[in-house]
């Protein structure tokens, strides 16, 4: 059977992936600890909980608007108001099922076969394959000292008379870094200078630490009105821990929205009601919970940092936000995926390749779950990394044995 070659050429997931193989290592019984994943364990907000389940017992679920519901457009139109001191408008906003179908709209509305696009190394999974997918070129830019933090310099070097559009993924995805107010203004400037589209995916921004706030690329952007070319995408997945009701939304120049409906209407027709109706109720009624996640989640990054730091030969710079690390393993083992396998096959502890996210030799390592699975995963990635480490380890209910002299 013949299938489309750029169909069969993308790679899958990597986090489902492995979300998969440890749901089947559960569900067999074996003792997993999941340090790959990344949405919160806390549960979704009381507020969007009654909001849906009243939505429910009505009965009456049908179709929205393609672009969302009108509260809810209205109420993000007015935070990204209050909280970038720009105005904006409820038909500025687009409502989707998540904040992936956002990006792809976005790049779908923007590229021709060809163009390219510009981002930071590391770098989320799945822009490269969208990019692809909307027949874009992506165009990872890394930083020159090895760093999560590219120059301004770097990435204009990276520019050709091809490139259509820049994304920019602060707080990061998958090192937890939060890019400098200097990087942003630069790569907001360069993009309106240059005439190209900025995709400024933020949806971790309101989880910053150590009293940081993450600098947004709205409050840079001297365009507005139809001439805007910033493209805000966030959503509720992550600071409200709301993966499953997949609500995210765009926010940009009327014209692009209109675009970008369009895209969503011929595809995906809208999001889904409960899921809106939970979003709206989430984002007016708990102000606290954002606060509360971000909160406990400096605490499991603070322990997280510690536990990682008695392993030899592992580095961490400690992110700034998120709920991801990328501590690099490379003295240990230079090549991620190996050592990925190498730790589920010998500990049952789940990681991400640092390959994944253009970052070699790194692991992505989540702290979302539960504290005692940080210190319970990190302790078997020591004993089985560590060769001063004790020969012997019990967990899940049995003792085993470090019989290896090396991780690959």
């Amino acid at each position: 059977m013949r299938l489309a070659k750029l169909a069969e050429s993308l790679a899958d997931s990597a986090t489902l992936r492995l979300n998969a193989t440890a749901a089947r290592l559960k569900a067999e019984g074996e003792p997993v600890i999941h340090l790959g994943g990344g949405e919160p364990e806390s549960p979704a907000p009381a507020a969007a909980v009654r909001a849906a389940r009243e939505l429910l017992d009505k009965g009456t679920v049908k179709y929205t608007a393609t672009p969302g519901i009108p509260m809810l457009r209205q109420t993000i139109a007015s935070q990204v108001e209050q909280e970038f001191g720009r105005p904006t408008k409820q038909a500025e906003v687009l409502v989707t099922a998540g904040a992936k179908p956002a990006i792809y709209a976005a790049l779908v509305a923007v590229l021709d076969p060809g163009d390219e696009v510009v981002f930071p190394s590391p770098f989320w999974v799945s822009y490269p394959e969208m990019v692809r997918l909307a027949g874009g070129v992506p165009v990872p830019v890394t930083a020159v000292d090895g760093g999560f933090e590219p120059r301004i310099e770097d990435i204009e070097a990276a520019l050709t008379d091809r490139t259509r559009m820049m994304i920019l993924n602060s707080p990061n995805n998958p090192s937890g870094a939060v890019y400098s107010e200097g990087l942003v203004a630069a790569v907001v400037e360069l993009c309106e200078r240059r005439g190209l589209f900025l995709l400024a995916d933020e949806i971790y921004r309101r989880l910053v630490f150590d009293g940081r706030t993450a600098p947004g690329a709205l409050c840079y952007s001297r365009e507005s009105g139809d001439e805007g070319r910033v493209i805000l995408v966030d959503g509720v997945s992550k600071m409200f821990g709301m993966t499953g009701f997949r609500v995210g939304w765009a926010v940009a120049s009327r014209r692009v929205i209109e675009v970008m409906g369009n895209i969503i209407g011929q595809t995906m027709s809208c999001a889904s009601a409960v899921g809106q109706v939970a979003a709206l109720a989430a984002l007016r009624e708990e102000s606290s919970y954002v606060e509360e996640l971000r909160r406990d989640l400096q605490g499991r990054r603070d322990l997280l940092v510690r536990e990682l730091a008695t392993i030899p030969g592992v580095r961490l710079t400690p992110p700034a936000g998120t709920f991801y690390s990328m501590p690099d393993f490379s003295a240990i083992a230079p090549a991620s995926e190996p050592l990925s396998a190498f730790l589920l096959q010998h500990t049952r502890v789940v990681t991400v390749p640092g390959k994944d996210f253009g970052c070699e030799g790194h692991l992505r390592i989540s702290y979302c779950g539960p504290a005692a699975d940080v210190v319970e995963g990190i302790r078997r990635i020591r004993w089985a990394l560590d060769q001063s480490s004790p020969q012997e380890i019990e967990f899940g209910g049995r003792v085993h044995v470090r019989d290896w002299d090396a991780p690959v």
